[in-house]
């Protein structure tokens, strides 16, 4: 929000300099993003003070050698008047009396024939021959705006011979006005925090006005069929209006504040919605159409489906049934809080105003802003709160002005239809709480002045102050919200320090928590780095990762009832989605990518009002094993196995010992490349290599990307929470190898659990080496070469105690595998 200066000085004295107010004003929470000088120092080009006046123009005629050049004579309050060459198309021969800007030899100015913002020194020149030295500026010359078409002609009152900077110069600031200090998206809502912090008091603009009409409510009419979305509508009428430009003024403060001037009328509208912080809308009286009984009857309510309505901006808009509507009995005219309706617009010929003043309910005005893509600066303000308290205020303040400026006739009365008063909120104040809240010994009466100061009504009960809340304030609710404006104003600088003088609470252990970070160290450990990705996404983008051959998903999604996009729409249901849009991306810039994402997903629950939050862990891998390097390096493309032994070791990490690997099928993954890990019999995850048809929907190069993903609540339940841990071996161990041979349908897996189960605690470690197929050991057989390790806690193993072990474990796979020793 842009805050002239000048605007504001007309409603509370300023004492600090612009810079300490900014600061001031920022600690109290009201941000000044920047501070933007026009024509002052500190401005990229300050008008001299000694060079550029207001000026009057004396006499106007041709140039004797040129047609479309003019002699303008121009006081500026020196002892002779100044002769200037000029060429502006608003000024003609005999002219007088205009108020412009004049620039003198030496003055730096915006030159005005060139793109952009070049500044040039005046010198002199001769033109068509005379000398000329000074020229009466434009607007763009000036740098208030680009339009070079014509000079910049000053209000009749303009102070002849006044330096320029002081009569335009200006000041703005910059604010960021978040939700919690909505109050102040209006000039009079920032001078009352200007007043509270500076000791100042705020004067109100004049309301006063004259109703010699007929009585409103013989010709108007309301009608709210809802009180939650429209709490209060009022309307006057305002007769036999003059169309025409503002006054200077207006035109020059809203233009300070980034708005462009259109007419009086329009001006007065944004002027007040400016001003005061609210929006309100002038209805053309003719173009709203009398009911049955000849009244303008005024009917808010939500939009029939099918409905629609042509805006301000000439869009045709499809309406739906969130939106409010404010409607004649024919049908709409305008969309409630947002924009009018191009049917009531006014226009030129406009004679007469239905002048409405209405509060709307937030969220309502926000899905419809957000719908229709119109954001506004009316729908600004009603998103975020607006007092349906303030609106006769700003009714009186429409009509004074609408008065005052386009000679219009008022109506007796107002029509003001209010279902939902605005509640008066009184809080019980204790000075002791505050005192221990803030850690500051601050009296009683320091806190009665900073809350009168902003506008609340203090009684002392003393040990408690009673505090009611001033109707523009809708933020308060309960004591906290009274310390917080007693810290405000007080200073967030100016609290101490200080250490906390209680006891901190003792914390409590948050067991999930714990584990994701566990598994975050362990993935780290294993060479890997952690993305975090949209958990919002589309159906159609989780579709691309199944195969085409995959059995069609009829899952539902969790639905977002008003998404910012439709490409995230959606909660996820997978995290795979999520890490194929990251490894696309990263491909063209990494050749190597080792990556896990931890993270929720979102399954919907049909008789739940809430969707189940399930914990997910998903690792994917591609590129080559090692990047290359002189001393040489495996460059190989990483496959299934490289996965798999990452996933083996995340799970000896966790203690989860006793797993068992299986084939899988997974709609995402290669048939034959998959594999499911097992705890007993809960299933903890998949393993595998990214179909090729999945592969080429994203876009990824030929070759491997393999995938894993994991429950992360069956990983923490078969997690060991309390595990053995043993001194490092004094006694050596024994390493040997055996082959054996079984049938092709005989898993690794299965020998790996009869060898451990026959070798008892002698054997320490089994590992698997090697796998053979071929015509000396026969078709559908496999040998499968081991490297066993003997190792006892309390002696060396003599070689007849290995014998013994080794013939039990040959033993027991010959008995439960069929399986055979082979012979070297």
């Amino acid at each position: 929000m842009r805050v002239p200066i000048s605007w504001l000085k007309t409603f509370v004295d300023l004492t600090l300099p612009v810079e300490t107010l900014a600061e001031k004003l920022t600690l109290a929470g009201l941000e000044v993003e920047a501070i933007e000088y026009i024509g002052v120092p500190g401005s990229e080009l300050p008008w001299d003070r000694d060079k550029i006046f207001v000026g009057q123009v004396l006499e106007v005629k041709r140039h004797p050698n040129a047609d479309r050049l003019l002699l303008a004579t121009v006081d500026y309050g020196a002892e002779q008047p100044i002769t200037v060459v000029t060429g502006a198309p608003n000024l003609k021969p005999g002219d007088r009396g205009q108020k412009v800007v004049l620039a003198l030899r030496g003055a730096r100015l915006y030159d005005g024939h060139k793109e952009g913002r070049v500044i040039m020194t005046l010198k002199e020149a001769t033109l068509r021959g005379i000398k000329n030295d000074s020229m009466v500026c434009s607007e763009k010359e000036l740098g208030l705006s680009d339009d070079h078409t014509g000079i910049l002609i000053l209000p009749d009152d303009a102070p002849v011979g006044t330096p320029l900077a002081d009569y335009l110069g200006d000041v703005v600031l910059h604010l960021a006005i978040l939700p919690n200090m909505a109050r102040c998206a209006s000039i009079l809502g920032v001078a009352r925090e200007v007043a509270a912090l500076t000791g100042q008091t705020v004067r109100l603009p004049p309301t006063d006005y004259v109703a010699e009409g007929p009585d409103v409510h013989e010709s108007v009419r309301i009608i709210i069929t809802d009180g939650q979305l429209n709490p209060r509508f009022t309307a006057t009428v305002v007769r036999d209006v003059r169309v025409g430009a503002s006054p200077f003024w207006m035109q020059r403060r809203l233009q300070l504040c980034g708005m462009r001037p259109i007419n009086n009328l329009v001006d007065i509208s944004n002027y007040v919605m400016l001003e005061l912080g609210q929006p309100n809308h002038l209805f053309d009286f003719h173009a709203v159409r009398p009911d049955a009984e000849g009244y303008r009857t005024l009917i808010t309510r939500r939009a029939n489906p099918g409905e629609t309505l042509q805006t301000l901006d000439g869009v045709v808009r499809e309406l739906q049934p969130d939106d409010i509507l404010v409607c004649d009995a024919h049908g709409p005219l305008s969309l409630a809080g947002v924009m009018g309706g191009a049917s009531s617009e006014v226009t030129d010929s406009t004679q007469s105003l239905i002048v409405e003043v209405a509060t709307w309910h937030p969220a309502s005005i926000r899905k419809t802003a957000r719908h229709h893509n119109l954001f506004s600066e009316a729908s600004a303000r009603f998103a975020r709160g607006v007092p349906p308290a303030l609106a006769p205020f700003a009714q009186a303040r429409l009509l004074h002005l609408l008065q005052t400026l386009a000679g219009g006739t008022v109506d007796r009365g107002m029509c003001d239809a209010y279902p939902q008063p605005q509640p008066t909120v009184t809080v019980n104040l204790r000075p002791a709480r505050v005192r221990h809240f803030l850690g500051v010994d601050l009296p009683t009466e320091t806190m009665t002045r900073i809350l009168r100061s902003l506008d609340f009504t203090v009684e002392d009960h003393g040990d408690v102050l009673r505090v009611t809340a001033p109707d523009h304030r809708l933020d308060i609710e309960g004591e906290h919200d009274l310390i917080e404006e007693i810290a405000r104003i007080h200073g967030y600088d100016a609290l101490p320090a200080t250490l906390i003088a209680e006891s901190v609470p003792p914390a409590h252990a948050d067991p999930a928590l714990a584990f994701e970070e566990t598994l975050r160290d362990a993935l780290v450990r294993l060479g890997l780095q952690e993305i975090v990705t949209y958990r919002l996404t589309a159906p159609e983008r989780e579709a691309r990762t199944r195969a085409p051959d995959a059995p069609p998903e009829e899952a539902a999604y969790v639905t977002l009832a008003n998404p910012l996009t439709p490409d995230r729409r959606v909660m996820r249901r997978s995290l795979l989605s999520g890490a194929l849009e990251v490894i696309s991306a990263n491909l063209h810039h990494h050749e190597r990518l080792a990556l896990f994402e931890l993270g929720p997903v979102y399954h919907p629950v049909p008789s739940e009002a809430l969707p189940h939050e399930l914990p997910r862990l998903l690792i994917a891998l591609t590129g080559p094993r090692a990047l290359p390097h002189w001393g040489g390096s495996d460059t190989a493309p990483m496959d299934f196995f490289d996965l798999k032994g990452i996933a083996a070791a995340l799970l000896r990490d966790l203690h989860i010992n006793a797993t068992r690997w299986e084939p899988a099928a997974h709609p995402s993954l290669t048939p034959g490349r998959t594999a499911a890990v097992f705890a007993g019999s809960r299933a903890l995850g998949v393993v595998g290599e990214l179909h090729p048809a999945v592969r080429e929907a994203w876009d990824l190069p030929d070759q491997p990307v393999v995938i894993a993903e994991f429950d992360v609540d069956a990983l923490r339940a078969a997690a060991a929470r309390e595990y053995t841990v043993a001194d490092v071996p004094r006694f050596p161990a024994t390493i040997e190898d055996i082959a054996v041979v079984v049938d092709e349908r005989v898993s690794a897996a299965e020998v790996e659990q009869v060898i451990r189960e026959a070798g008892g605690a002698l054997l320490r470690d089994v590992r698997l080496f090697d796998v053979y197929r071929g015509e000396q050991i026969g078709t559908n057989r496999k040998s499968l070469a081991w490297s066993l390790t003997y190792q006892a806690p309390d002696h060396t193993l003599s070689t007849k105690e290995v014998e013994r072990v080794r013939n039990k474990i040959i033993r027991a796979l010959e008995a439960r595998l069929g399986a055979t020793l082979r012979q070297a």
